[in-house]
């Protein structure tokens, strides 16, 4: 059962995440988007606009899953039905991490999987849906991000980036940051001539969890 948090703890988990978000090299700017699911079926996003290392208590919005705005900014983040389907399309999860990362993008776009070389990243990762690409904040982007989501934890979008998912915000962020740590060392395999790698866990089905 997904322990549901008070908007004040979202908030500061949101914040933090935010900061270690941008210092990790995970999104730029005012790039990429976050969520914690309140009770009640509201969940609290950050607002339009934000820098993701810039956050304060007033760069979020509350919604519900209908998509009405209940409080906070009036205006929340350009991808929020991303947010609002993935947590009508799983109901177990209490976070959402949206986020740009460059070497998960950049494979995607040459068409080559993301290869789970570490033991964290096949725990971590398990499984990599994907979309092709959609304009940002459409409807085909969050319906399509939300129907892989059924099935994994996280979802390449493609030329776009990358939607992870967990029990609370620091999972949905460990996801993110296995996800592009395994994108990296598969761009550095690449380039070294040996992309063709084996690894001993892609046999294990019980550590792929969807």
């Amino acid at each position: 059962m997904t322990h549901h948090p008070t908007h004040a703890d979202a908030v500061q988990q949101l914040i933090r995440a935010g900061a270690e978000i941008v210092q990790s090299g995970l999104a730029l700017a005012s790039a990429g988007n976050l969520s914690i699911r309140l009770a009640d079926d509201r969940f609290v996003v950050t607002a339009s606009g934000t820098w993701l290392n810039r956050l304060d208590a007033a760069s979020f919005t509350v919604m519900d899953l209908d998509g009405a705005v209940l409080g906070g900014a009036t205006k929340p983040s350009s991808e929020w039905k991303l947010h609002q389907r993935a947590y009508r399309s799983r109901p177990d999860i209490g976070s959402v991490v949206h986020v740009h990362p460059a070497h998960a993008i950049l494979l995607d776009a040459l068409h080559r999987p993301i290869r789970l070389v570490t033991l964290d990243h096949a725990y971590y990762v398990g499984s990599v849906g994907r979309t092709p690409y959609y304009p940002n904040g459409s409807d085909e982007l969050a319906d399509t991000a939300a129907a892989e989501l059924a099935a994994h934890n996280c979802v390449i979008m493609g030329n776009h980036g990358s939607t992870t998912v967990g029990d609370d915000c620091d999972m949905a962020l460990r996801r993110a940051l296995n996800l592009e740590n395994a994108a990296e060392l598969t761009y550095r395999a690449l380039l070294a001539g040996n992309g063709d790698l084996d690894f001993p866990w892609e046999s294990e089905p019980h550590l792929h969890h969807a």
